[in-house]
């Protein structure tokens, strides 16, 4: 009885498992099935998709009623022309004066008599700006003065006896020895008047140094001197006299290293003032031979011309260019759109008597404030679209604004 049970058991698990295995298969079988299936009907789609569109284009050359007026898409056109393109570094700078003054006195600080001048006037060259105190100098200069009198005295002493001595000397009377020694005493009192002469001029030119000239035209923009105050050039809130020449103005900036190779003298550069409205296309008139360890840069100046507006320090913009490029496409900065295969514009052409729109996939180059430009993609004469691109589609019918 154990052993019929025991064959009962046997047989039903291998039915069991024979089972399992058709199900299996039968899984798989229905699988592959419904794969087909589809595969089947995405190909008649496809087919079916392409006779639509064939229809479609067909019936639009017959039958130009039958476009869809809700589709149209109105939008402004411009031709793509070839121009100049420029590129410029644009940089904060301020203006500057090429001949800046910071009068001194030539002899040392000294007590103030008299200012000459106040601040704000216009002063030439060599104007009289300061009186300092010159009492010792008078004094030196009068002392070798009346020492030079003496010394005439005895000069004009002395040759007259050396004029009496040699008159004797041709008569035969007096001695060799007399005539020389008149003769010496003679020369050594022209040398001692000849290095008189001297200390006067000495005396005098330091005289000369209490009176403080202008050694540029300009403005006196700083005044910070009083009569009885010892000037030096030079106190605590800065220099005493400053005279700037506001004919002679220059604009200047520092510019990164990196643009080193781009930049030369004689390069073109726009400088815009701000405050006073103002804009001049200058050129780069000096490029600085180092770079600075602190800013990584390097000094550039480009002179303005004389303008009653512009006053040093005030406030600038340098553009410089960089980049010129003569026969160049540029287009608006706006009209440039992307998708998943880079960068694109939209054209209008003409086709079968209508006008649609073309996607032209392009390559750019450098920007300009709102402008690009375009390596490659486009062409001189071709409609681009600049007003109504969003939202375009490739072959939509189109209708100028």
């Amino acid at each position: 009885m154990q052993k019929i049970t025991k064959l009962s058991l046997a047989l039903s698990l291998v039915l069991l498992i024979a089972s399992c295995g058709n199900s299996a298969k039968e899984g798989n079988a229905a699988i592959n099935d419904k794969k087909a299936q589809l595969e089947k009907l995405k190909s008649e789609k496809e087919k079916k998709d392409a006779e639509i569109k064939k229809l479609q284009d067909e019936l639009a050359k017959i039958d130009t009623s039958s476009a869809n007026p809700a589709k149209v898409k109105l939008v402004a056109l411009s031709p793509v022309v070839a121009q100049n393109f420029q590129h410029f570094i644009e940089l904060q700078g301020k203006v500057d004066a090429e001949n800046i003054s910071y009068i001194s006195p030539r002899m040392g600080a000294a007590q103030v008599k008299s200012v000459l001048v106040r601040q704000g006037d216009r002063v030439r060259k060599g104007q009289l700006l300061l009186k300092l105190d010159d009492a010792i100098q008078r004094q030196q200069l009068q002392a070798v003065k009346q020492q030079m009198g003496g010394v005439n005295a005895q000069l004009a002493l002395a040759r007259s006896l050396y004029q009496r001595q040699k008159n004797l000397w041709e008569q035969g009377i007096g001695t060799e020895v007399q005539l020389i020694t008149n003769k010496t005493n003679v020369t050594t009192l022209e040398n001692q008047l000849q290095q008189l002469n001297e200390q006067i001029k000495l005396s005098q030119e330091q005289l000369n140094t209490a009176n403080v000239y202008s050694d540029v035209n300009g403005v006196a923009d700083v005044v910070n001197i009083r009569v009885g105050e010892i000037f030096s050039g030079n106190s605590n809130n800065g220099p005493q006299i400053k005279i700037v020449n506001t004919s002679s103005l220059k604009a200047t900036s520092n510019i990164p290293e990196n643009y080193a190779s781009a930049v030369n003298r004689g390069t073109a550069v726009v400088v815009e003032l701000p405050d006073v409205q103002k804009t001049f296309n200058t050129t780069v008139s000096f490029i600085g031979a180092s770079i600075d360890v602190a800013n990584r840069g390097f000094v550039v100046e480009a002179r303005l011309p004389s303008d009653p507006a512009l006053k040093p320090n005030q406030i600038a913009t340098m553009k410089i260019r960089d980049y010129n490029s003569a026969n160049a496409i540029a287009v608006p900065l706006n009209t440039l759109q992307n998708d998943e295969k880079g960068k694109y514009v939209m054209v209008a052409v003409t086709e079968n008597g209508k006008m649609v729109a073309r996607k032209r996939p392009v390559t750019i180059g450098m920007l300009n404030n709102d402008l690009v430009e375009i390596k490659g993609g486009l062409k001189a004469g071709e409609q681009l679209v600049t007003e109504g691109y969003s939202g375009l589609y490739e072959g939509q019918v189109l209708k100028t604004m």
